[in-house]
C-alpha cells in the first residue's frame, strides 16, 4: 500500500486473471481459449490494413468502428438489428465495465449468481455498485424465479447480471428463461453476457434474438473465444439504441478509441467467415462431449456444458492436489478457492491430442 493511492484503491479487490504461464511445451487448458487459428479471412484483413510498410498506423482508428458493426449486423441479419443497436469495444470486459458505470449505477443494487464471472462484483467495487449475491441451486443451475422473489421483497433492483452459460460452471439458461426473466424485470436493465453461447449446441440459443421486444435487454459477447481472437481484444453489445446510446456516452468521456485499425478489420472480417466459425464450434463442441465421457470413466462428475469448457470434481481426490499433480505433468487447468466449488476442476477443452494427453495423466495420478 501507498500514501498516494485513493481510498478507491485502498479498498478495491481486484480480479485475478487465468494463469498465462511462459513455460514451454504446457498442454495449456486454464484459460478458455480456443485451442484452434482464427479464420484466415481475419488474418488476411489485418495483413491487407498493416500494409507493407504499416503507414496506415500513422493514423487514428475509425472511433464508431462502422465497419465492424456493419459486420455485426450482417451476422445477425435474421434479428433485423441495426448499427445503431451495437456497441463495440476493447473486449467484452471493457463492455461489460461500461454497461456497468452508464446502466447499473442506481441507488437500488443489482442482482448476481453466487456463481459467476468473478469481474463481476470487482465492477461492483470499482463504481460503487451494490449488489446482492442469488444463490444457484443445488445443481448450480440459475433459478428465474429467485431473481423475482428477491427484487420484490427488497424494494426493487438496480438490474440483473448473468453470464449464459454461465462461468465457470458452463451450465446454460434456456432462452425461453431469459425472456421470462427480461419480461418479468421491465423496469430493469437485464444484462445477459454470452462470453460462450457459441458452443451452446446445433442452433445457437442467442439472447440477441430478444433485443427487439424487450428494451430493458443487453447482451453482451466477445470474438475471444469462438473466434479465435482472443489477443485481438475485441467484445460488442447489442440492444435497444437508447441503451447503446448510454454505453457510447460512457466510452467518449473514457477513451474515444477502444479498437485499433488492425482489430476493427481483423473482428469485421472474423464476423463475415461464418463458415471458418461453424467448422471450429462444432469442433469443440464434439471433443468436449468425448472429454466428457472419458472423464466420467474415470470417476469424475461433470456438470452439463455449453461453454468451450467443462467444471468437473472426483469424489476421492481433492481438487487442488488434483490441478498441483497435473501441474508437475506439464498439464495446466483451473482451480477456484471458493465457497461451494473449491472441489472442482474447470478444464478448457483443447485439441483432441491436447485432450488425450490430460485424460493420460490423470489416468497416472489415480492409479488406473
Amino acid at each position: 500500500m501507498s500514501q498516494y493511492w485513493s481510498s478507491l484503491v485502498h479498498r478495491l479487490t481486484p480480479y485475478v486473471p487465468g494463469e498465462q504461464p511462459k513455460l514451454p511445451d504446457l498442454v495449456k487448458l486454464n484459460t478458455n481459449e480456443n485451442p484452434y487459428p482464427p479464420s484466415p479471412q481475419a488474418v488476411a484483413a489485418m495483413q491487407e490494413e498493416l500494409g507493407a510498410t504499416g503507414a496506415s498506423l500513422r493514423l487514428y482508428p475509425d472511433p464508431n468502428a462502422d465497419r465492424l458493426k456493419d459486420a455485426i449486423v450482417a451476422h445477425f441479419a435474421k434479428f433485423a438489428i441495426t448499427p445503431a443497436q451495437v456497441f463495440v469495444g476493447n473486449g467484452s470486459d471493457e463492455v461489460l465495465a461500461h454497461a456497468f458505470m452508464a446502466l447499473l449505477k442506481h441507488e437500488t443494487p443489482i442482482l448476481l449468481p453466487d456463481i459467476s464471472y468473478s469481474f463481476y462484483p470487482v465492477y461492483c467495487g470499482l463504481y460503487g455498485v451494490e449488489h446482492r449475491a442469488i444463490p444457484l441451486g443445488e445443481n448450480f443451475e440459475v433459478r428465474v424465479d429467485d431473481y423475482a422473489r428477491e427484487s420484490v421483497g427488497n424494494g426493487g433492483i438496480g438490474g440483473i447480471v448473468i453470464a449464459n452459460p454461465n462461468a465457470p460452471t458452463g451450465r446454460l439458461l434456456p432462452l425461453a428463461e431469459i425472456e421470462r426473466l427480461v419480461a418479468a424485470h421491465r423496469q430493469s436493465v437485464v444484462v445477459i453476457d454470452e462470453a460462450y453461447i457459441d458452443f451452446a449446441g446445433q442452433v445457437i440459443p442467442t439472447a440477441i434474438a430478444l433485443v427487439n421486444r424487450y428494451p430493458n435487454l443487453l447482451v453482451i459477447r466477445t470474438l475471444s473465444k469462438s473466434h479465435s481472437l482472443a489477443g485481438l481484444r475485441v467484445g460488442y453489445a447489442v440492444g435497444n439504441s437508447l441503451l447503446i446510446e448510454a454505453l457510447e456516452r460512457i466510452k467518449n468521456s473514457f477513451n474515444s478509441y477502444p479498437l485499433d485499425r488492425l482489430a476493427i478489420a481483423g473482428a469485421a472480417a472474423a464476423m463475415a467467415d461464418k463458415a471458418h466459425l461453424e467448422k471450429t464450434r462444432l469442433t469443440v463442441m464434439n471433443s468436449r462431449a468425448a472429454l466428457t465421457s472419458a472423464l466420467e470413466a474415470l470417476g469424475f462428475a461433470v456438470l452439463p456444458s455449453a461453454a468451450n469448457f467443462i467444471f468437473a470434481r472426483h469424489a476421492q481426490h481433492d481438487a487442488a492436489q488434483l490441478a498441483a499433480e497435473l501441474r508437475q505433468r506439464q498439464v495446466i487447468v483451473r482451480h477456484f478457492k471458493l465457497p461451494r466449488i473449491d472441489q472442482f476442476l474447470r478444464i478448457t477443452i483443447g485439441t483432441d491430442p491436447q485432450c488425450q494427453t490430460l485424460v493420460g495423466a490423470l489416468r497416472e495420478i489415480l492409479g488406473q
